[in-house]
């Protein structure tokens, strides 16, 4: 219910923006116009604080659903305290059976729970989920990392990875697929990658009776670029025994969100800045510059323009053309208008999914790009599909037992690169 008022309500903000807005263009009195203005800005403050709000609240919702779903699959059937590995025990419930994977899958994953809430003590497990530890399920090992069986080091199970993939993406638009091109592979050798700028070559007149030129003028010439597989790590979480212990704690959120925010902080920040020795080429660091501003702590709205169009019209066609600033900066030019007096920024709508525009482009807010001041890229504006992200595998997560006692550890680690592949593709503006 809760959510679905915060919804109701965001759609009235919305209507009231758009309403101010609509008055504003509209509007010929200037002190008229500087009470709407205000009265806009007051009600996007409100509609930034509820949406974050939602978000809070569906994930809320999402993982108090995962909860009872983990229940539901442990739950003992009659008598039988051991219904988890029956073989006939399909776990569809009434929309159906479960896959064999499926059943392997969710048996694992509740074996694992047990293990870490018995404080890794194998011994505390019955025998059934003594044998799903020893045994494994046999696609974990793709996107994880194990411990040892004498060190309480267990894989963990592969819908943790994949959650905490999700969980990254909302700390910046650096290790998201829909954002940036990525390319994961099973292993961390290097990677090379053909490049080629054919944009000079055309052909030219042939008069009749005339030979073609054959000078290696026509060749095409190739470049190539290489991605590696550096790797960051999260320092260890440790999780009491009592929170292990206790059933009505949702121990694997805490751990996905923990973990998840770690990581996403630290490869958001190397996708924009790395320097490329020794860690990724950031999007930031290879961008070239496309326009320096005339102010050293200011933008016009013209040199948006101008960068835009640095940018050669075959990237902007992109799908995958966006801007990309810091959250500061979208403040600023949110408050940017045209010559008539629009608004650069254009509300997007949230009931057909469609994003809020900077002149007729989405954008993405990433703080890891530089605030606006002297001689810092603050704006980027391309074609995104053009910077490359190379994962290696998943997330690799391993636990220790003794070396923390009675408390667990559990770490994360990231083996990624990423590489602007096109330097034609991607342009910056950078303050005087």
């Amino acid at each position: 219910m809760r959510l679905t008022q915060l919804q109701e309500k965001r759609g009235e903000l919305l209507t009231q923006a758009r309403a101010a807005l609509d008055e504003i263009t509209a509007n010929s009195d200037e002190t008229r116009t500087k009470e709407l203005e205000d009265r806009h800005d007051k009600i996007m403050v409100d509609f930034d604080k509820l949406e974050k709000d939602i978000a809070r609240e569906e994930r809320q919702e999402k993982l108090e659903r995962e909860d009872e779903e983990r229940r539901a699959r442990n739950r003992p059937n009659g008598r039988d305290m051991e219904t988890r590995g029956r073989e006939n025990d399909n776990g569809g419930g009434e929309g159906g059976k479960k896959t064999d994977q499926e059943k392997r899958q969710a048996e694992y994953r509740g074996a694992f729970e047990s293990f870490l809430r018995a404080g890794c003590d194998v011994g505390a497990l019955e025998g059934e989920e003594r044998e799903l530890l020893r045994r494994g399920f046999d696609a974990e090992a793709r996107t994880q990392v194990a411990g040892t069986t004498t060190a309480g080091g267990y894989t963990v199970p592969i819908d943790m990875a994949n959650e905490i993939v999700t969980v990254m993406k909302d700390w910046g638009p650096m290790y998201d697929e829909d954002i940036v091109r990525v390319i994961t592979t099973g292993s961390g050798n290097e990677f090379d990658i053909p490049t080629n700028d054919d944009t000079g070559s055309s052909m030219s007149a042939l008069a009749e009776g005339t030979d073609l030129t054959d000078d290696g003028s026509g060749d095409l010439l190739f470049g190539q670029k290489r991605l590696d597989a550096f790797v960051d790590a999260t320092p260890w979480l440790k999780v009491s025994f009592e929170l292990m212990q206790d059933s009505a704690f949702n121990l694997v959120g805490f751990i996905q969100d923990a973990l998840g925010e770690r990581a996403g902080r630290r490869a958001n920040a190397r996708l924009t800045n790395g320097t490329g020795a020794g860690q990724p080429n950031g999007i930031l660091t290879a961008a070239p510059v496309g326009l320096t501003a005339v102010s050293a702590t200011a933008i016009a709205p013209d040199e948006l323009i101008q960068l835009q169009h640095s940018v050669n019209a075959a990237y902007r066609r992109s799908p995958k053309c966006r801007w990309q600033f810091a959250d500061s900066t979208l403040l600023a030019i949110r408050r940017m208008k045209d010559g008539q007096g629009n608004y650069l920024w254009q509300m997007g709508d949230i009931r057909i999914g469609a994003p809020a525009m900077l002149l007729d482009k989405p954008y993405s807010v990433n703080d890891d790009v530089s605030a606006i001041a002297t001689g810092n890229k603050t704006v980027l504006f391309g074609d995104h599909s053009r910077y490359w992200v190379r994962k290696v595998g998943g997330p690799l997560i391993g636990n220790v037992r003794e070396r923390f006692w009675p408390k667990i550890g559990l770490a994360c680690l990231l083996r990624y690169d990423g590489e602007l592949t096109d330097a034609n593709a991607i342009k910056a503006l950078k303050q005087a």
